[in-house]
This record gives C-alpha cells, sequence and structure tokens, in this order.
C-alpha cells in the first residue's frame, strides 16, 4: 500500500439488509456500508466522538474516549483513544454487501502499550473472528498491521477496540480493507541444540506436566518448520551431517518444512566471528570455493538421499562481514561472492525447488542490509530469499524492522522472513551462567520479562513480518525454544562443563512445560 494515499480499496456488489444481530446491543450503528468509508478520519477535523461513516459503542459509557486529533499517520487526521480514567472504547464499521471471500484489514498504529487489550478485528464475517494486536511503539513511529478473515456471510465489521487503564493511547490512521489473504507461511523453530539436550537429560513436558518429545509439542502448538544449523567438524559431534540427518527425520515426519543453517564454521559464526573449520584452514581461495560446494552438496544430497529434501537453505550464518575470513570478508566482494556462489549452486544442484536465503543480522539497519544487498546483486550471487535476525533488545523497535524488511523486499523483489528471534519470560537463572539478557535494564520498554511479555514479543514480531506489502512476509523462526539449562549442553562445544545463557528465552518454562509465547505459533 502506497503510505501517502488514502483510500478504501474494496469495491463491491449492492448491500444486503442489515443483519440484527451483527451490532445486536451497540447503540449509534451507522447504516451499513459496501465499502470501508473515511479511512483516513478526515472527514471531520478534530475532537469528533464518532467521525463520519464509523459508529463508537463504549460499555462503560465512555464514548469521548473515542474521538479524531491533528496528526495523521499521513493526512492531517487520526483517531485517538484516550482518556485520563480507564475506558473501554471501539470504534467501528459494518459492511454488508461483501462478496464472499478472505479479506485483509490494513492499518497504521502507534500505542503507548500498557493497556488490557487494544486491538483491530474483524468480526460477524461468518467466520471466527480475527483480531492483531497493537504493540507498544514506545518511540512514536507509526508501523502498519494487517488482519485477514474469511467472509461467509456478505457481512463484516471492522472493529478497533481498547480496553484501557487511564492515560493509555492508541492512534489509528490509513485503514484499508482488500480481498485477498495475508499470513505466514513458516512459523519456525531453530531446534538445533535440542538433540544434545536430550541425550544429556533434558526434559520437555505438555502443558499439564506429561513427559513428551519436544519437536511434537512444538508442532502441536503451530510450529510447522524446523530450522538446523550445520558445523563441519564440530568437537562435540552435534550439529554435524550425521545429527542433521537425523534431526531432518524428526521435522519431516510431523509434516514440518526443512531450513538448513550452513556456518561453514565447525563452531559458532556470527557478525563477530566467521572462522574457517580447521580442516580448511590452509586452502587457497580456489580450494576454499570447492569446499563450500562440496560440503553444501554432500549435507544437502543426503538429506535429500534419505527423503528430507530441504526446503529453504541458508548460505552462511549472520553473514554481515562475509564468511570464511579473512579470503571471504565484505573487504573482499569479489570472493565473497565466489563462495557465496558456489554455495548456492550446490544446493540448486541437488534440488532446484529448494530456495537460497541470504541471511544477516540487520532486523533494524535498513542500510547496512542495503549495503550488503547492493554488493551481493552488483556481484550476480544468486538467491531467492532474504533473512534476518531479529532481537528487540540489540536491534531497535519493531518500526526499524518494519522499514527494512519493507524496504528490502520492495528493493530485490524478494520474499523477506525473520530467521531468528527470541526474548526472555524471566531474569531469572536456571544454572550458574548469567544469561544473556539478564537485567531489566536490557528489555525493551512495552515487554516485560514475564511470560506474557515474551508472548506479546513474539507476536509483534510476527505481525509486522505478517504485514509486508505483496505477501512478502514469509515467516519467522524463534531461536532456539527448546535449549533449557541441562548439564552438559552449554554454550562450548568443547567444553562439555560450559553452561547455557539462554534458557530464559526459551519456550520451555523452568518446569519443563511451554511458555504461554508457543500459542503464537499457531498464528495464521
Amino acid at each position: 500500500m502506497h503510505q501517502g494515499i488514502k483510500r478504501a480499496l474494496i469495491t463491491v456488489a449492492a448491500a444486503l439488509p442489515l443483519a440484527a444481530t451483527a451490532v445486536a446491543g451497540l447503540p449509534g450503528t451507522a447504516g451499513a456500508a459496501t465499502t470501508l468509508t473515511n479511512t483516513g478520519f478526515e472527514a471531520n477535523g478534530t475532537g469528533t466522538a464518532t467521525p463520519t461513516g464509523w459508529s463508537t459503542y463504549s460499555a462503560t459509557g465512555q464514548n469521548g474516549a473515542s474521538y479524531t486529533e491533528a496528526g495523521g499517520h499521513s493526512g492531517s487526521y487520526r483517531l485517538t483513544h484516550y482518556a485520563a480514567a480507564a475506558y473501554k472504547v471501539e470504534t467501528y464499521q459494518y459492511l454488508s454487501g461483501l462478496a464472499n471471500g478472505t479479506y485483509t484489514l490494513t492499518a497504521w498504529v502507534r500505542s503507548s502499550g500498557g493497556q488490557n487489550s487494544a486491538y483491530l478485528a474483524l468480526r460477524n464475517c461468518g467466520s471466527a473472528e480475527q483480531r492483531t494486536d497493537l504493540p507498544p511503539t514506545p518511540n512514536g513511529a507509526w508501523i502498519r498491521l494487517v488482519t485477514s478473515v474469511a467472509v461467509t456471510g456478505g457481512q463484516c465489521t471492522v472493529s478497533i477496540s481498547s480496553d484501557a487503564n487511564a492515560g493509555n493511547w492508541i492512534n489509528v490512521d490509513d485503514l484499508s480493507l482488500t480481498i485477498g489473504g495475508t499470513g505466514l507461511a513458516a512459523r519456525g523453530v531453530d531446534v538445533s541444540t535440542l538433540k544434545k539436550s536430550e541425550d544429556r537429560g533434558g526434559v520437555y513436558r505438555w502443558a499439564d506436566g506429561t513427559a513428551g518429545d519436544a519437536l511434537s509439542i512444538l508442532h502441536s502448538s503451530g510450529a510447522n518448520y524446523v530450522r538446523l544449523k550445520v558445523w563441519v567438524n564440530p568437537a562435540d559431534g552435534y550439529n554435524n551431517k550425521d545429527k542433521v540427518l537425523a534431526m531432518a527425520k524428526r521435522a519431516k515426519a510431523l509434516g514440518m518444512g526443512l531450513l538448513i543453517d550452513f556456518h561453514y564454521s565447525d563452531s559458532w559464526a556470527d557478525p563477530g566471528k566467521q572462522t574457517k573449520p580447521a580442516a580448511w584452514s590452509g586452502y587457497s581461495l580456489a580450494q576454499l570455493k570447492s569446499a563450500v560446494y562440496n560440503h553444501t552438496y554432500d549435507v544437502l544430497n543426503a538429506l535429500k538421499a534419505q527423503g528430507t529434501t530441504a526446503d529453504m537453505v541458508q548460505i552462511g550464518n549472520e553473514i554481515n562481514a562475509g564468511i570464511l575470513w579473512s579470503e571471504g570478508s565484505t573487504a573482499n566482494w569479489s570472493n565473497l561472492a565466489a563462495l557465496l556462489t558456489q554455495g548456492a549452486n550446490a544446493a540448486k544442484a541437488v534440488s532446484s525447488s529448494t530456495k537460497v536465503a541470504l541471511h544477516l543480522a540487520k532486523g533494524g539497519d535498513d542500510a547496512g542490509a542495503r549495503t550488503f544487498f547492493d554488493q551481493a546483486v552488483s556481484h550476480g550471487v544468486p538467491f531467492d530469499l532474504i533473512g534476518l535476525s531479529y532481537y528487540g533488545y540489540w536491534h531497535g523497535p519493531l518500526s526499524d524492522l518494519q522499514t527494512t524488511l519493507d524496504d528490502l523486499a520492495a528493493r530485490y523483489g524478494k520474499q523477506v522472513f525473520v530467521a531468528e528471534t527470541a526474548y526472555a519470560f524471566t531474569l531469572a537463572n536456571d544454572d550458574a551462567l548469567e544469561n544473556n539478557v539478564a537485567t531489566s535494564s536490557q528489555l525493551v520498554a512495552g515487554y516485560p520479562a514475564t511470560q506474557a511479555g515474551q508472548a506479546a514479543n513474539l507476536r509483534d514480531v510476527m505481525n509486522v513480518v505478517e504485514a509486508v506489502p505483496n505477501g512478502r512476509g514469509l515467516g519467522v523462526f524463534y531461536w532456539e525454544p527448546t535449549w533449557t539449562a541441562v548439564p552438559g549442553n552449554g554454550w562450548d562445544p568443547t567444553d562439555p562443563t560450559s553452561q547455557d545463557a539462554w534458557e530464559n528465552q526459551a519456550l520451555f518454562d523452568y518446569n519443563d512445560k511451554p511458555t504461554s509465547a508457543v500459542n503464537w505459533l499457531n498464528h495464521r
């Protein structure tokens, strides 16, 4: 959607009679319309509690908590919900005469956070009500959200609702309702440490406390993709080809998609280190190119041979500054491009349907991501997808993530996805090693270190990815949801006594039960 244009985007057939049950009990209902009107709240100026085309209802008798005021996302005005005392208010439009099918509501929003609930909804549409919660935007930036629903009876109500505490506010502007659905194709989990955890005695439980298989628990909650990292010759014997093959069988047996994440290292590869495997340490550039191709082909072909062909492949992990330093650093793009191309070509040689992704840890850095991908394109690196790591406590507000995703998707014509995200459900430790997120100062405003805060953070990251225009938001992968505190399953593959600094960001709590955030894995 062009951000500077305010317009309704649906043309529908003649109106049907207003359904008596659609807005039962709601006073002040405007007549049914066939198209969403006054979508930018420009018709009335400031201070209007019930803007033209809209209706207002408050269960607490506070219709005045909904009003128009100056300062829109575009144009001059916006809708605001606010009151100095606690309030409940809904601003809505009832539409009839709609052609049946899937519809998507898009809106630009801001929010103080802190409400009991604040959301966009599509209800009375003939199918289950669909909601999208408004995330807190403490930086004051607008973000775009979407909500989709199946209309089966020719009618639907578009709703903006707040159940708020004193002083809480939301701003909403530039709504549109379009035929067609959104949704996330990939709702993934990176379970690269799961096998080692299980072998070291890790236990995972269903919500009722019954012990179960962690992958099955996550899948039953809605996860439909697995991400697995591959190391070349790791010291602990995990995350190598054999272990990846075994985990891939488990994932595919559940009907899950498979993303293989090549690190091209014997241990962690990330923005701060891209260390060559020991066996490749003395290789020339020509030898490194062959090694990348052969290693990539070998792992992917073995997966294909056992009937678990990879659906997606990352050529490198968080490759902000390249791979296989120093030969493959971004200081020499021709070398880096040659290495990345070898990996991509090997993936396609095994399976032309496997999607090739390049993955950066730049979820909030549009300029930096552009610099990288401009170089990749100019050097002819083949890729299908763009993956980004996004951790709010490292990569900035959701508005920065949205700017980056939107720009990359449009600039390169590719689908984009969040390859890694996570958030803390507590600041307590479950082992002796201090966690990566250990203090309240590290938290993102509006998201406490609670199960509810973790769930809201995952929910809002997924919402932003789903809202990428033109269906280019592919999905989200939660990083290491099963990495609980299990002795022997620590950070360092060379040190069996090392511990875990991630357990407070897992999706299993310190009683081994799923946190409430797992429920968002079923988000469509």
